[in-house]
């Protein structure tokens, strides 16, 4: 995968922003999939912008990683390599674990930490695990947040992307989000109490366990 580069996001501030953070945001929720291919003239009429627009969209995303342009074959999702996958993880060990660690635990990204808690417990009694790995993805995002770096944030949001397509190749998602329900809850609860760096401790170790999961099965399923 090319070398990306992650500007600072805040407001989009055009056409072509609003629709790539659009874009961006079906691969974080898993709504496209990886090596899935994106037709121009339908993902156009879908989201109701130019062919001309979807392109600049296309290059920024192609840009980040996150799309690729075959010749002949046009533009379709990335399929994350292991390789891949081992460097996601090392990055968020690095931004989670030090944002958990150094963070006031009243600050207002708690509350987003929460209530990511909440909507996984909830979409785990529906048995939507698709909806359960939207949350757990939330929590994380949350995490970062507690930073107040939007470099870091902007650069979260493209890692997670990625990470939800590697998730997309695997058959089972109960296995593989499920058992992270309690564990959040449980990271929260020590958050909260103020045991900042017994939680990053923690963290370490289920992003450890996290990757040996995915890798796992990733490595039985891509070839």
């Amino acid at each position: 995968m090319q070398p990306r580069h992650f500007p600072t996001r805040t407001e989009p501030t055009s056409l072509t922003d609003t629709v790539a953070d659009t874009i961006r945001q079906q691969l974080i929720h898993g709504q496209l999939r990886a090596g899935q291919h994106l037709s121009e003239a339908a993902l156009s009429q879908q989201l109701d912008i130019s062919r001309n627009t979807l392109r600049e969209v296309f290059r920024t995303l192609i840009k980040e990683g996150l799309l690729r342009h075959e010749p002949n074959r046009g533009v379709s999702v990335v399929t994350p390599s292991i390789a891949d996958i081992i460097d996601i993880y090392r990055v968020r060990r690095l931004i989670e674990c030090q944002a958990l660690e150094k963070a006031w635990p009243l600050h207002p990204a708690h509350k987003r930490m929460r209530q990511a808690v909440e909507d996984a417990a909830a979409a785990r009694e529906a048995r939507d695990w698709q909806r359960v790995g939207s949350a757990n993805m939330a929590f994380h995002a949350a995490i970062v947040a507690l930073s107040d770096s939007e470099r870091l944030s902007a650069m979260y949001e493209d890692i997670a992307a990625e990470l939800r397509l590697a998730f997309g190749l695997l058959d089972d998602p109960e296995y593989l989000h499920a058992p992270y329900v309690e564990h959040n809850a449980r990271l929260l609860q020590l958050f909260m109490d103020g045991q900042t760096s017994a939680a990053a401790r923690e963290l370490e170790a289920y992003l450890v366990q996290s990757e040996r999961m995915v890798l796992a099965v990733y490595a039985r399923q891509v070839q």
